[in-house]
């Protein structure tokens, strides 16, 4: 594995809080900076690795460094503590906010309230967290500003703080992640929603859109086959894409189509108020939708597995350059 520089490290450290279009320029004339003050370390006598370390360190919080190229003062609060409280604001809301949201769903749903009353009172007490902790956060660092003038309260800002220079691939890896985790949680909330009545009926009102019967085995079948492709998207954001996983995902993608088609095939799949809606079936374009149907999903199986092998492909091609 390639090491990365300190030096790099802080170029990158630095070019994501600049604009994108700021960024190959900056990250430029920086380079050249870091360079003449390292040059000018090593002629003074220190070690390359220690004058590269000393020089970063000299430059200070790549926060402030990317404030001033950009012209961009940090005036909310002060320079002072602007890092600070920039990092802790952004911790809070990654750690305080979803568990917040999360406890307030669950205590609404064991209370008794419907899905959407829950879902309403989550959100909005989830912006009321989130406007309480940018406020009373400010709050704290403007009283720490104003307060500490002959104190700085801040931490000395070192290069081990600097953050590791993602992969491109591993960066993709976390956005299909984040996407795969987002649907799969959806999917799975819309299939326990449906049976609390997701769709209204002019005849009879509101009512389940999938069978009720099929609680007795397939509804669970599949709930447990969306918490298994919950670990495969792990898995394959923690090692990429490889022949085994390309094998998981046809298991996979074989188990939910098979039965999910012969259940619709057979006229098991959908509620009786709702097969009587949607006047099932169709009369002579009956086996017209249903076939369309079936190779649309067929389709989109098949194509999910060969997405996975040409990027297990890809991955295991050797790159132009690369040592033997």
């Amino acid at each position: 594995m390639t090491t990365t520089t300190l030096t790099e490290r802080y170029l990158y450290a630095v070019g994501r809080s600049v604009p994108e279009a700021q960024r190959t320029e900056v990250a430029r004339e920086l380079r050249e900076r870091i360079e003449d003050e390292v040059d000018a370390l090593i002629e003074a006598g220190h070690a390359p690795a220690d004058a590269e370390r000393t020089a970063l360190t000299r430059l200070g919080d790549p926060l402030v460094v990317a404030a001033g190229y950009v012209d961009r003062p940090l005036l909310l609060i002060g320079p002072r503590y602007f890092p600070m409280w920039w990092r802790l604001l952004k911790l809070l809301a990654a750690i305080v906010l979803p568990i917040a949201a999360a406890g307030v769903l669950i205590g609404q749903l064991v209370s008794g309230a419907a899905i959407g009353a829950a879902i309403g009172t989550t959100v909005a007490t989830a912006i009321q967290i989130a406007v309480n902790l940018g406020f009373w956060t400010t709050l704290v660092f403007a009283v720490l500003e104003r307060t500490t003038r002959d104190h700085d309260l801040t931490t000395t800002w070192s290069p081990d703080q600097l953050p590791d220079v993602p992969e491109p691939q591993r960066s993709n890896r976390l956005s299909e992640l984040i996407g795969s985790l987002v649907f799969l949680g959806v999917f799975a909330a819309l299939l326990v929603a449906q049976q609390f009545g997701l769709v209204w009926l002019a005849d009879v009102g509101v009512a389940p859109v999938l069978n009720p019967e099929l609680w007795s085995f397939w509804l669970p079948y599949f709930l447990a086959l969306i918490a298994l492709e919950v670990l495969f998207a792990v898995a394959v954001y923690a090692s990429g894409w490889n022949w085994w996983l390309v094998a998981a995902k046809l298991v996979l993608n074989i188990a939910f189509t098979v039965p999910a088609l012969w259940l619709l095939l057979t006229g098991q799949l959908l509620s009786a108020e709702v097969l009587e809606a949607l006047r099932w079936p169709w009369g002579q374009a009956g086996p017209i939708v249903l076939t369309v149907i079936v190779v649309a999903t067929i389709g989109v199986a098949v194509w999910d597995v060969i997405d996975g092998a040409i990027k297990t492909v890809r991955a295991t091609r050797p790159r132009s350059g690369a040592p033997a």
